[in-house]
């Protein structure tokens, strides 16, 4: 048996393996991104949650009140709040519940320390920013992945649509604004201004939280 041929045996015998290796890590991957799926319950509500719907309202809250000062031009008491993403991204991590609690809890804390007062209608907007994004969460698994980034992209412009909308829509019944002056000094500027934030920084902190999750699981 001739040393080239021996060589080629080795090769093939090493490309196989390589293989067999790759598969199985892929295999592997496969098995436990399903089972992320399947132990994602939408709807739980333990302790866990609770923990983290208090720890996004905080966090919601905190990083709120240090962009309180930045209004939108034209906008009706609406601020440039970077600080929807949290919500949002609550939502999408850990549900429609924790994401709702986490937007409306959060807001009304925000309001409460700067003297803006009981606003429900604002309040509920805000809390469907986490909610819509946290009806996706089951179909997000690989928080890098496009499709999974798509999706949450496609939350964002969903739940600021809902909430805003709602939001913008009470001040009709509430401060007796006409549809116009509603759509155009509420909604608009709140909804614009939130999918921008959403849009930009959501994928950040899922490419993050993605990153501490892979990092913790070794």
């Amino acid at each position: 048996m001739s040393e080239e041929f021996k060589k080629d045996v080795q090769k093939k015998a090493e490309d196989v393996r390589s293989d067999v290796k790759k598969g199985y890590e892929q295999g592997v991957k496969d098995l436990r991104r399903q089972e992320k799926a399947v132990n994602k319950n939408l709807w739980r509500f333990g302790t866990r949650e609770v923990v983290y719907a208090a720890i996004g309202a905080a966090l919601y809250a905190v990083i709120s009140m240090l962009s309180n000062w930045a209004h939108l031009p034209g906008g009706a008491n609406v601020t440039m709040r970077p600080a929807v993403v949290i919500p949002m991204f609550f939502g999408i991590a850990f549900g429609p519940v924790v994401g709702f609690i986490t937007g409306f809890l959060g807001n009304i804390i925000t309001d409460f320390i700067s003297g803006y007062g009981f606003w429900l209608w604002w309040d509920l907007g805000n809390g469907l920013l986490g909610f819509v994004p946290g009806l996706f969460a089951a179909a997000i698994t690989d928080y890098r992945a496009t499709k999974s980034i798509l999706l949450a992209e496609l939350s964002v412009i969903l739940g600021s649509a809902a909430g805003m909308g709602l939001a913008a829509a009470s001040e009709i019944w509430v401060s007796g604004k006409d549809f116009l002056t509603a759509l155009t000094i509420d909604f608009v500027p709140a909804f614009l201004s939130n999918i921008v934030n959403g849009l930009i920084l959501l994928p950040l902190l899922m490419v993050a939280y993605q990153a501490i999750v892979a990092r913790n699981s070794r």
